[in-house]
């Protein structure tokens, strides 16, 4: 008689490893994604709720090894997922910034120097829902990095060049900023914050 090795192992140690690798894809995936982090939320609850009903079923069928394997992985991917799904704005702005920072940088620094003190700046990003309102944020160049300790205070505040009181700085580069404004407030075309 052979010896099957893996007969003899209580959980399929494979399955959790893989389901954290395809957790941090699909985080990264939708991060690249024109998505404000909500398709991956719906997302997550619906794998879990699979997770569960196949959980409940093996349990039902009183198949141990299998039980332990799906909690295994249910585990994993309930962790992963709230703490990706917590870190989204982060993540979003390092891959975005990571594989297409060249192409915004030449944006912003085609326009014209304001003559009003403002930063130069393009939209970012963006997300909202019918209702709720919508939130924006600008990608800033400040070429005397006068933002750092803003960026490094993750406090709300009102800060020179930007005309409007803003929710969060992030630093991304030397002299690049992400500004994340409060929702429904716009960089306005009269260099003034509008709603």
């Amino acid at each position: 008689m052979v010896n099957n090795e893996s007969s003899t192992k209580l959980i399929n140690w494979q399955l959790p490893l893989y389901t954290a690798l395809a957790t941090f894809i699909i985080c990264f995936l939708d991060a690249l994604a024109d998505s404000d982090g909500i398709l991956y939320f719906l997302l997550s609850v619906l794998v879990s709720a699979l997770l569960l009903i196949f959980l409940l079923s093996a349990a039902i069928a009183k198949k141990g090894r299998l039980c332990l394997s799906i909690l295994s992985i249910l585990v994993v991917y309930s962790i992963l997922s709230f703490a990706l799904f917590q870190s989204h704005y982060v993540i979003r702005n390092a891959a975005r910034w990571s594989l297409w920072s060249p192409l915004y940088k030449a944006e912003v620094l085609a326009q014209p120097a304001p003559a009003n003190g403002e930063l130069k700046h393009i939209e970012w990003d963006g997300w909202g829902f019918p209702g709720a309102g919508d939130t924006t944020v600008y990608l800033v160049f400040d070429p005397t990095d006068s933002l750092a300790a803003a960026a490094r205070r993750h406090q709300p505040g009102k800060f020179d060049g930007i005309p409007c009181t803003v929710r969060l700085v992030s630093h991304m580069q030397n002299r690049w900023y992400a500004v994340l404004f409060y929702t429904e407030q716009r960089w306005g075309r009269n260099h003034d914050c509008y709603l």
